[in-house]
């Protein structure tokens, strides 16, 4: 019998592609403004810089256990103490420059003061834009009080507040709260999973796991003998990694939870 539901935090409750999309808009609209620049290009620019860069430094396999994309690089500060999170804060003022730069130089801008004031621009607005999907609160609303809520996310301990502090009405529904940075070791990795189950006091058979990611939220449950939900809202295609459930909309959770109930 399930009693407790551990739920993702980004992209399953936050809607944190939509908050980095909005984010990225309203930077490069300051470009548009200054060079005339097409903002979609813009965009797709740094996106792939930003990509590459992050990719370069050697803090990447870190950010990879852990879960940090490079997006969030973009606009976290990476406060957290440890060596890895030091190295991350000491190289991201100088990687979202350089995205941001050589995102304008890829469309033949060259102005380096310009993208260290864009580099700036973009927390700003991301913070300014916390997104939550609709459905998040009357979901939450309807299962706290009947299980025990965990919420299980990767990231930096001091990115993943930061989410949480702009969302503040969502950290009262939980009874535990996991942060991969915090803990040492990321989803998928069962270490994480069962430390979850250690926390909450109940074993893998008592829980459900519900995300959006195939390959840390599904895949983890999955290792560790915990029932999944992947929540797929756009329709991504799936790939070796197969969940208990597929459902398109959070409310689709509760026939789950009742049809678990009666076994």
């Amino acid at each position: 019998m399930v009693k407790a539901v551990f739920f993702d935090l980004d992209d399953t409750l936050l809607w944190d592609q939509k908050s980095v999309k909005e984010a990225f808009v309203a930077t490069c609209l300051v470009a548009k403004e200054k060079y005339g620049v097409d903002v979609e290009e813009f965009e797709e620019a740094v996106r792939k810089e930003a990509r590459e860069l992050y990719a370069s430094y050697e803090t990447y396999e870190f950010t990879q256990m852990i879960g940090i994309n490079p997006f969030e690089g973009l606009w976290g500060n990476f406060l957290d103490d440890t060596d890895d999170f030091r190295r991350m804060a000491e190289i991201v003022p100088t990687y979202r420059k350089e995205a941001w730069t050589r995102g304008l130089k890829a469309l033949g801008i060259d102005d380096e003061a310009f993208g260290a004031e864009l580099a700036e621009r973009f927390p700003a607005e991301r913070r300014k834009k916390p997104f939550i999907y609709d459905e998040t609160f009357t979901v939450l609303d309807e299962l706290k009080g009947k299980y025990k809520l965990l919420l299980l996310t990767n990231g930096s301990p001091d990115l993943q507040n930061t989410k949480l502090t702009i969302t503040p009405e969502l950290v009262p529904y939980f009874d535990e709260i996991i942060i991969s940075g915090a803990f040492g070791r990321g989803k998928p990795d069962q270490t994480i999973f069962e430390h979850a189950l250690e926390r909450i006091g109940l074993n893998k058979d008592e829980v459900i796991m519900v995300g959006d990611n195939l390959m840390t939220d599904i895949l983890g449950a999955s290792r560790t003998g915990i029932k999944s939900v992947w929540i797929n809202r756009h329709n991504k295609e799936r790939n070796e990694v197969v969940p208990d459930y597929e459902i398109t909309h959070l409310e689709e959770l509760y026939p789950i939870l009742e049809e678990l109930k009666n076994k």
